[in-house]
């Protein structure tokens, strides 16, 4: 199986410590690293410039291939040309949309947030389906397939644009205290590519219309793994004055910022029933 060129090696889900375990490179993560740490091209002849995009380039990957070891992440030379795209400013496109949403209630307890009640409508998501040895290498995998999509790896042969959260779908059993391996990776097509998203080259990644939907979401931090999303899922559980009213064995984890990030913002979706 294809893997998108990201590849885990050493320790598996519940093993480690924080950044073990959240071992996952996000498209933020690739932002991180902006144009204004490569200040140091020359602005020479054609020629020149054209070397020094080659060098940016490089530069660029073993960046990333440096970070990824701190995840236990290898980034693969395949990645060099997606990882200068969500780098790179994309003609302007590379400002974050935000998923739209209605701001249905919200529950505050002492000034502190418990947690928001919003519906989102229906909209096209490209998302892909794994299942690997473990939680983390799932995510890591279609993580990196979506990227491409994202990159070129589309009808449109386009940067398609980033948006805001990328969403991962969770399935656990009843009680709430095991985390199936297959996982989605879901992303949110942009305000212009809604009515006619550009088929992936990827035969894996499937664009589908999700129904507008009601969630209740909470937001926490740190790193999203097995332990912590099951923490987030029962503490929810046992804020909502009537649980009964979600779907109770598929969940959604939403993140906002890179996981090496000192204050990361991620929620934990609960979906009403239709």
């Amino acid at each position: 199986m294809d893997r998108g060129g990201c590849q885990m090696s050493g320790g598996g889900g519940g093993g480690g410590g924080p950044d073990q375990q959240g071992a996952v490179i996000t498209l933020e993560d690739l932002e991180s690293f902006s144009e204004d740490q490569l200040a140091d091209s020359g602005n020479g002849s054609l020629e020149e410039e054209g070397e020094n995009m080659e060098e940016d380039d490089e530069r660029l990957l073993h960046y990333w291939q440096d970070v990824a070891r701190g995840h236990q992440v290898e980034v693969a030379e395949e990645m060099s040309r997606p990882i200068q795209q969500l780098t790179s400013n994309n003609q302007g496109r590379s400002n974050r949309e935000h998923i739209p949403f209605t701001l249905l209630t919200r529950k505050e307890k002492c000034g502190e947030l418990l947690y928001e009640k919003r519906r989102y409508e229906k909209g096209h998501w490209a998302c892909i389906t794994l299942r690997e040895d473990t939680y983390e290498q799932s995510i890591c995998y279609g993580f990196m397939r979506i990227m491409r999509y994202i990159c070129e790896q589309n009808s449109s042969g386009d940067y398609l644009g980033m948006t805001l959260p990328i969403v991962t779908v969770v399935r656990t059993d009843e009680n709430h205290s095991v985390i199936s391996n297959d996982v989605t990776v879901a992303y949110y097509l942009p305000a212009h590519h809604q009515a006619q998203p550009p088929p992936p080259q990827d035969n894996e990644i499937v664009l589908e219309i999700w129904p507008a939907t009601v969630v209740y979401t909470r937001p926490f931090g740190g790193p999203t793994n097995e332990v912590t999303i099951i923490n987030q899922i029962n503490a929810m559980a046992e804020l909502l004055d009537s649980p009964g009213v979600c779907v109770n064995d598929s969940f959604i984890v939403a993140g906002y910022t890179n996981p090496a990030h000192s204050n990361r913002q991620n929620e934990i979706w609960f979906l009403e029933r239709n």
